[in-house]
């Protein structure tokens, strides 16, 4: 069966993103007397959402829980919020399915791992941001991945989130029936992030396209999974393939992000940092001291995005 092609941004990926309250594309919603965010533990009816949310102006999310209660705190401290960053409640806690904090303009929430868990979490976050009404939004996928021809460290801020075949495109099933979506991302955002950079010491950063499989082991061509149907050759040749096509790093969750973003309109960046050059090998070898130290390198980036955008970095 053919896909359906679906690319409601059009076909010029410098298309103005809306700049008015966040969009939802589901006609269905304005019949609801309530909506229930079941896997925040939120609702319409028993939460004052525009109250709560209206004020956020940047979100970003990561795979996580601890990692984003910690970019939370960093947050706290890096925008000298009053009050003790140990106190920050997790929004969420009614629920064992994500973990979400708010720090001033700020939401950070984690998206458990693959395509299925952050899915999940964008259209409950899409909505709670579309109920609070909120606009001019800003929202940030921060990660880890591993890197392709890239020296680990290096963070990569996507270009385009590509698939298996390389293509820049999320596949839905809806109905029976297949759904291609764009997986592009702005343009604009991720030159600002780039510059950001190249402002920070010892945080080296490029921008590349980022591959988004279904797993870990076998879809990113591991030989060190439970299975393994293919030779180290195999292996090699598909990552050179991926290198050519322009692709610097591969992770689980970039291309639905991608496009659910960009079909309701929401400017949005990838940032994931690399923990190993899969041409080198597939376990992640770096001592846990180092590792930490990478996988904070998203988030000083953002953190320095935002006090820019808001006029605390002149």
């Amino acid at each position: 069966m053919a896909p359906i092609l679906l690319n409601c941004m059009g076909n010029d990926r410098n298309t103005e993103y809306i700049k008015e309250q966040v969009q939802v594309k589901n006609p269905y919603l304005d019949t609801m007397e309530e909506d229930i965010l079941y896997h925040f533990s939120l609702s319409t009816k028993t939460h004052n959402l525009p109250e709560m949310f209206g004020d956020i102006k940047f979100v970003c999310v990561g795979g996580s829980a601890n990692r984003m209660k910690a970019f939370a705190q960093f947050m706290h401290n890096e925008l000298e919020l009053p009050g003790n960053p140990e106190d920050i409640r997790d929004i969420c806690e009614g629920t064992d399915r994500y973990c979400m904090f708010k720090v001033g303009p700020v939401l950070s929430i984690s998206h458990g791992m693959g395509v299925p868990s952050i899915s999940i979490m964008l259209h409950e976050l899409i909505k709670l941001l579309h109920h609070a009404q909120c606009r001019d939004v800003v929202l940030f996928r921060l990660g880890t991945s591993g890197g392709v021809g890239l020296a680990p460290g290096t963070v990569v801020v996507t270009d385009k989130a590509v698939d298996y075949s390389f293509q820049p495109q999320f596949e839905q099933v809806v109905l029976g029936k297949v759904i291609t979506r764009s997986t592009e991302l702005d343009e604009g955002v991720a030159s600002e992030l780039l510059q950001c950079s190249s402002e920070l010491p010892n945080l080296p950063a490029v921008i590349g396209n980022t591959m988004c499989t279904h797993d870990f082991y076998e879809g990113q061509g591991r030989l060190d999974g439970a299975l393994c149907s293919f030779s180290h050759e195999e292996k090699l040749e598909y990552l050179r393939k991926a290198y050519e096509a322009g692709v610097r790093n591969i992770e689980m969750e970039s291309t639905v992000f991608a496009a659910m973003c960009r079909v309701c309109g929401l400017k949005a960046a990838v940032i994931c940092v690399t923990l190993l050059n899969r041409f080198d090998g597939d376990q992640i070898t770096a001592p846990h001291d180092v590792l930490v130290e990478y996988q904070q390198r998203p988030q000083v980036l953002v953190s320095h995005f935002i006090k820019k955008r808001l006029g605390q970095i002149v």
